[in-house]
């Protein structure tokens, strides 16, 4: 068909164009483990808030980015960004006021009993650290995680992220249990979360494994997205820390007022974990994370072993991470994560009486995982959710999916989120849903 350059299907056409060769120079430059999101990628120029805007200025709202937690390209953020970056960058070697005024900020967000920040540049890092540091203060190797988790990068969190790697790939010495799974057989997976770390920890001991610790995501996202009852995860604890170990709260998906209900998934729960790790949102796409611990675990560690990192607590970093807590406690972002969030269920709710493929949904603050079901056939069931990705995405709603059946819809959108962007998620889900 010939179609004149003024015509939108010209236009369409060179964008097309344009994305092909991208995407043969990003294959032939980067490699094949790169992978861009949906089978159309999108080419993103520009940020704001809760948008992102591609090559032909086509507004898309953005709910799935945890990264830019306070908003994209937040003014505040940017600004103390680019105004520590042209006073002075260096590492922790050297004394800085900023480093001790941002981890004292960030210590006072979190229970006293943890009292040393230690800074890393990647949630992959912090997970990375925290276990070296579980291993040595326990005299343990054996891990605790979840069957879908995803932890990190590096070879240690690779190994305990069977998210990525496969249960092949965990090694001998870690264990995983079954996710607290709140859904399927009413909820009997999250009833016995505590008994499996139980039956976890003596089956170590039987094979000469020192526990060492278990490592867990507040919202078990990989998993699935769930939120169980505050006793069966103080009972896990409790068993880990009977047998020597300690507890880690992976914070990198649920921290930073994601859940509404304060800063911190894990007190969610009431639990006092002995470490606790945080990336992604930390810096509101800034690449910066940190490991926070009680302060009687890092003092054998810190003379025997020692830390340090080049690039982790630079004073951009603090200042970014300074700028971030500022902004969450300006604006109200936690108590919005909390409103928004309940106005967002209510929406996704009444989609569930409205698509029978709606199975389960699960939420807390800005966190939702919305379950598909097509019966008993699960690979069609991942396949729908995978098509209501792809259908949200050229309607104009960024979304994701997760879980080891690939079936849940992920949504994770930044804390400013408001009740129109509510509406215009859960107006373009219908439409996506009604097409199955």
């Amino acid at each position: 068909m010939l179609v004149s350059q003024s015509s939108p299907y010209a236009a369409n056409a060179v964008a097309s164009a344009q994305e092909h060769a991208l995407l043969e120079r990003r294959a032939r430059l980067l490699g094949p483990t790169y992978r861009a999101f949906y089978r159309n990628p999108i080419h993103l120029v520009r940020g704001r808030g809760v948008w992102l805007y591609d090559a032909q200025g086509r507004k898309f709202l953005d709910a799935y980015n945890n990264v830019a937690s306070v908003g994209h390209c937040h003014p505040r953020v940017v600004e103390a960004l680019s105004g520590q970056a042209g006073t002075l960058n260096t590492h922790t070697r050297y004394l800085s006021e900023i480093i001790l005024d941002y981890a004292e900020r960030l210590l006072g967000s979190l229970p006293p009993h943890l009292g040393h920040a230690m800074f890393t540049c990647t949630g992959s890092e912090a997970n990375d650290l925290a276990i070296r540091i579980a291993q040595h203060s326990s005299g343990g190797t054996g891990v605790i995680i979840t069957d879908f988790a995803y932890h990190g990068a590096t070879i240690a969190t690779a190994q305990l992220s069977p998210a990525a790697v496969g249960a092949k790939g965990v090694p001998a010495q870690h264990r995983t249990v079954a996710a607290p799974d709140t859904f399927r057989d009413h909820g009997r997976a999250a009833h016995d979360f505590a008994r499996n770390v139980a039956a976890a920890i003596e089956d170590m001991r039987a094979q000469n494994i020192r526990p060492a610790a278990l490592l867990l995501d507040s919202a078990f996202s990989s998993d699935g997205i769930f939120f169980p009852e505050a006793s069966v995860m103080r009972e896990a604890a409790d068993h880990v820390r009977k047998a020597g170990g300690i507890v880690i709260a992976d914070e990198v998906q649920s921290g930073f007022g994601r859940l509404g209900q304060g800063m911190w998934g894990f007190a969610n729960y009431g639990l006092e974990p002995d470490i606790v790790t945080m990336g992604k949102p930390i810096g509101d796409g800034h690449p910066m994370s940190a490991v926070i611990v009680r302060p009687q675990l890092v003092s054998s560690f810190g003379s025997n072993t020692g830390y340090f990192n080049t690039f982790g607590g630079n004073p951009v970093a603090a200042a970014v991470g300074i700028a971030v807590l500022d902004v969450i406690e300006s604006e109200g972002l936690i108590e919005n994560a909390r409103v928004v969030g309940a106005y967002t269920r209510d929406l996704l709710d009444s989609l569930q009486g409205r698509h029978g493929m709606v199975a389960n949904v699960r939420h807390n603050g800005l966190y939702f995982g919305v379950e598909l079901t097509a019966g008993s056939d699960e690979a069609l069931a991942a396949s729908k959710t995978s098509s209501v990705v792809e259908a949200m995405r050229e309607d104009g709603v960024l979304i994701s999916s997760c879980g080891p059946r690939g079936n849940v819809l992920k949504i994770r959108p930044p804390l400013p989120f408001a009740r129109d962007n509510a509406e215009q998620l859960a107006e373009t889900l219908d439409r996506a849903l009604s097409n199955w």
